[in-house]
């Protein structure tokens, strides 16, 4: 692969993409459940504690729907390590990969490789 500006060599990406999308969203999700869990802990009102409580159960419900989706796409696999360790290497070494590429080539000309009106 030798002209990463081609749109053929991206092939496989959009899917890439929302894997890891949907990945940093469940970890954001997970820091907002210990976040809520921990504010519970340390409020003194009654009303601030239960509107925390709402929130936290909503962060929740939204974990356990996400992570299904995730199952569901095989973005994620719980109850399997070896698959998920699998998943892991590979996305890993797709990020060395990405790392390696040369994204900024001295030729960056892409005159005629689209259809371009003549002016």
């Amino acid at each position: 692969m030798n002209d990463y500006l081609d749109p053929q060599n991206a092939k496989g990406m959009p899917d890439l993409a929302d894997s890891a999308l949907a990945l940093d969203f469940l970890i954001s999700v997970k820091t907002g459940v210990r976040n809520y869990a921990a504010a519970i802990t340390e409020t003194a009102s009654p009303e601030l504690r239960a509107a925390l409580r709402h929130q936290l159960d909503a962060a929740i419900h939204l974990h356990g729907e996400l992570s299904s989706l995730m199952i569901e796409k095989g973005w994620l696999h719980p109850a399997d390590t070896d698959k998920q360790f699998q998943l892991d290497m590979k996305s890993a070494q797709t990020a060395i990969d990405i790392a390696g590429l040369n994204l900024f080539p001295d030729n960056t000309n892409r005159l005629g490789t689209f259809a371009t009106p003549d002016n």
